[in-house]
């Protein structure tokens, strides 16, 4: 089956969309051929590590927006002209994410091709986190709603979340237009085995870290992340396990770590909190594979690929009810869900400290079980590609 994925981006910086997009098409291997269109300019470096064909049609050395188009946005009519000329000969479309000129360019072409079979992968982006957060800007998504994304949406086969949660918070938030639902999951590939390259290549990101053991916070360092409330419960709590650092692994997108930095320096806890970036490969599995236990205090987080990462190397998962699988970790007992708040962060940390190791041993392992029951890109991969055949898809794509 040939499938078409639109997204504004295959910048892996950019959070998990297109990961989950490579995930899944080599889960289903023969069954599926792929084909990505985005937005990024041709000559990006990170499109030579996309492992799947993939069309950039931004322009060379320039970011992928017009003259009063705004960055995050994009802009290319050429990209419009493709998706018309093309979408046709592909069994199934699936637009990823929403308020963006990919989304606007499937919104005018997709729901008038009346052969064309589409999805639409929210990914989180219908959250009422965004509207309290960014109350100017969720105006200007409501005007969008109602003449972009609406239509999208309502004209898609179904629309697509990762989780209950997701779906329910994106109920009633856009006025205007119904849309078909279905929760399909997302997850991620089992990730290799532990190795010594892998302790190297972290210990070589993070050289003031040493020997020492560590929490785990690994994703985009942005206001919905939690970090400001990280590194003022981890202070808090510091002295109660002297020997214990906390490792902050992702890109600065808002220019948040200088700051982040400064408080942690005020209270004295600079020393024990290390910064290493963005790490991929070796670097970034070996963060997993050393950490004690993973922490994600997000506001909002429709999925987190993060999590089912550290669920997958056997890590509890310390997180917060905006993380819209919280119930799955929960009720598996695969560690500790609070709050998205100060006091619910420091609960995070104090029920960690307070674990016994037994204790410790036994989420470990009810970690990787929940991986493998719910997260598991092939099971997640399977869903998928049954809803797309119950939607007319080949019947020979498997089920």
């Amino acid at each position: 089956m040939k499938v078409l994925h639109i997204i504004a981006s295959a910048d892996p910086r950019s959070g998990g969309p297109i990961e989950g997009i490579l995930r899944q098409e080599a889960a289903l291997g023969e069954h599926s051929t792929s084909m990505v269109v985005t937005l990024d300019p041709p000559d990006s470096g990170f499109l030579a590590d996309i492992r799947v064909p993939i069309l950039a049609f931004g322009r060379p050395g320039k970011s992928y927006r017009g003259k009063f188009i705004p960055l995050k946005y994009g802009f290319s009519i050429p990209y419009v002209l493709w998706i018309l000329r093309n979408a046709k000969a592909y069994d199934a479309v699936i637009v990823h994410g929403l308020w963006n000129f990919s989304t606007f360019a499937a919104s005018i072409t997709l729901p008038f091709m009346k052969s064309v079979r589409y999805f639409v992968y929210a990914h989180g982006m219908m959250d009422p986190w965004f509207r309290g957060r960014y109350p100017i800007k969720h105006l200007f998504k409501i005007a969008s709603w109602l003449l972009c994304e609406g239509r999208l949406l309502s004209a898609a086969k179904s629309v697509l979340f990762t989780a209950d949660d997701e779906r329910d918070l994106a109920r009633g938030q856009f006025p205007g237009w119904r849309y078909a639902e279905t929760v399909v999951g997302y997850g991620t590939a089992t990730p290799p085995k532990s190795s010594r390259p892998q302790g190297k290549a972290f210990a070589d990101s993070t050289p003031g870290l040493g020997e020492r053991r560590y929490l785990l916070f690994l994703s985009r360092i942005h206001p919905k992340k939690g970090c400001d409330l990280l590194i003022e419960a981890f202070a808090a709590l510091a002295e109660r396990d002297p020997d214990l650092d906390l490792v902050v692994v992702g890109p600065d997108d808002t220019g948040m770590v200088p700051a982040l930095k400064a408080r942690a320096e005020m209270l004295g806890v600079g020393r024990r909190i290390h910064w290493p970036g963005m790490l991929t490969g070796d670097a970034k599995w070996g963060a997993y594979r050393g950490a004690e236990a993973f922490i994600l205090p997000s506001h909002q987080e429709n999925f987190g690929v993060v999590v089912a990462e550290a669920l997958a190397c056997g890590l509890p998962v310390l997180t917060t009810r905006k993380v819209n699988i919280w119930r799955e970790v929960h009720n598996a007992g695969a560690g500790r869900v609070e709050n998205d708040d100060l006091d619910g962060v420091k609960n995070l940390i104090a029920f960690w400290l307070n674990a016994d190791a037994a204790q410790r041993k036994a989420m470990s392992k009810r970690a990787q079980a929940l991986f493998m029951e719910k997260f598991d890109v092939d099971f997640v991969a399977r869903r998928l590609a049954n809803v797309i055949r119950e939607n007319g898809a080949p019947s020979s794509l498997a089920a």
